[in-house]
């Protein structure tokens, strides 16, 4: 995404030119060291599924709980961990990291990549990776916690500490407030959270004033026909045809239905039919994702599926009764972070971390993320979701001059350079809370 910014190598997250990194690098340099390491390679080596994360929680309860001061609780929405680190009276801040892997064969080439295998909530036996990064969310909010604690003469008010399940199937942030986040614990007057960035140079964080994340539905649609023999199409109605017309149909929503500058996306990532060559199955079904930039964007867009997949049908003699099936689920609304709270942490951040840290933020693809319920405007939270780093330059400068591409997210080769980013993350999240928190 951006030029990188290197640091200084005595107290640096990487080497580089000096300026005056916050005087706690040093110690989050040697927690790395000493702990941090071990541990998100722990984390990289055993990733586990969405709301299957019963390791990662136990041991992220574990890591918490050694933190002085610290209480934990478990369980909460499911395999949700929460710490609360007190310190007098003054704001109550949320720092937030999810810790789910997800249903990806890692072939990232890492001398530590996953050979893990999981049985998922849907009941498939499926290879797991993390594959998005979240491994290193969560070692740097146990960095971020030793820091606190030990940096308690620099802030009043408690810290809660969110380690929140099932990021990937955007059901984790709702169970954990519907298990009481917000009344059993401190309710937060300001909710934070990071994502690493697969595209983005090590050393820099980037955070909107608006919109960070866009909306994102998961919609299935059921295609119904009548089975026949594959010699004779003439006697069924062909559910793979129909699906497929579907396919191409949907895409003229984007095209011809919605505005050509307003964001949004639909993709079938799933296509599954049939069982032999020359049987016409009964059903088809159809997995696709919705991504907007705006609520009524994507209320178009759901509306516009449903029809094109029922009137696709119809035009082909499908009976009504055997009409298609269109559900929406797995929803998350637009990220959008609180514009005064982004102001003033990015300015903060820029002024404690350094020239060239904080660089502008720019939407290059339409990510979502379920951070957003946690700062649903019923609960009036300011919330602020900042982007991380997380490649290492030279990969990003290697791919510029025709070597291997930088892997997305969800890729299965997908890899992140794992010191600089969570380095950065942690100081990051500390020089916030303690702007937020400052006596």
């Amino acid at each position: 995404m951006r030029k990188a910014f290197l640091l200084a190598a005595s107290c640096a997250f990487i080497s580089g030119p000096a300026f005056a990194a916050p005087d706690y690098a040093p110690a989050i340099k040697a927690d790395y060291d000493k702990s941090l390491g071990a541990l998100w390679d722990y984390f990289h080596r055993n990733p586990e599924l969405s709301f299957r994360e019963f390791n990662t929680a136990a041991r992220m309860a574990k890591e918490l709980r050694a933190v002085p001061g610290m209480t934990v609780t478990e369980k909460v929405g499911g395999t949700g961990v929460v710490g609360v680190l007190k310190n007098g009276d003054g704001p109550v801040v949320m720092l937030r990291a999810d810790m789910d892997g997800l249903p990806v064969e890692e072939r990232s080439g890492l001398p530590n990549a996953s050979k893990a295998r999981q049985v998922g909530v849907d009941g498939l036996e499926m290879p797991v990776m993390h594959a998005c990064g979240h491994d290193t969310h969560i070692t740097s909010l146990v960095g971020t916690a030793r820091q606190l604690a030990a940096l308690k003469d620099r802030w009043k008010g408690t810290v809660l500490f969110i380690v929140q399940p099932a990021e990937e199937r955007v059901g984790g942030a709702v169970a954990m407030v519907k298990d009481g986040l917000y009344t059993r614990f401190p309710k937060p007057n300001y909710a934070l959270a990071f994502h690493v960035a697969a595209g983005m140079p090590t050393g820099q964080i980037a955070a909107s004033e608006g919109i960070q994340y866009s909306s994102a539905d998961s919609v299935d649609i059921k295609v119904f026909g009548v089975g026949t023999h594959g010699a004779s199409p003439n006697l069924g109605r062909d559910p793979i045809y129909i699906a497929s017309e579907i396919v191409v149909g949907l895409q003229s929503i984007i095209s011809r239905e919605k505005g050509p500058l307003d964001p949004g996306v639909i993709t079938v990532g799933a296509f599954h039919g049939g069982t032999k060559h020359n049987i016409i199955p009964e059903q088809v079904n159809l997995q696709i994702t919705v991504r907007a930039n705006s609520r009524e964007t994507r209320n178009m867009l759901i509306s516009a599926i449903k029809r094109v997949a029922v009137n696709t049908a119809r035009a082909h003699g499908v009976a009504e009764d055997r009409l298609p099936e269109v559900n929406a689920t797995e929803s998350t609304p637009v990220t959008i972070n609180d514009g005064a709270l982004a102001r003033r942490l990015n300015t903060a951040l820029a002024e404690r971390l350094g020239p060239g840290v904080v660089v502008p933020f720019e939407q290059t693809n339409m990510g979502a993320e379920d951070f957003s319920y946690f700062i649903d405007p019923a609960y009036n939270i300011p919330g602020y979701y900042f982007a991380v780093g997380g490649s290492n330059p030279a990969w990003i400068e290697a791919a510029k001059n025709g070597g291997p591409p930088v892997a997305g997210h969800h890729s299965p080769l997908f890899k992140i350079d794992p010191e600089p980013t969570i380095r950065t993350g942690t100081a990051a999240m500390v020089a916030a809370t303690l702007e937020l928190l400052k006596p």
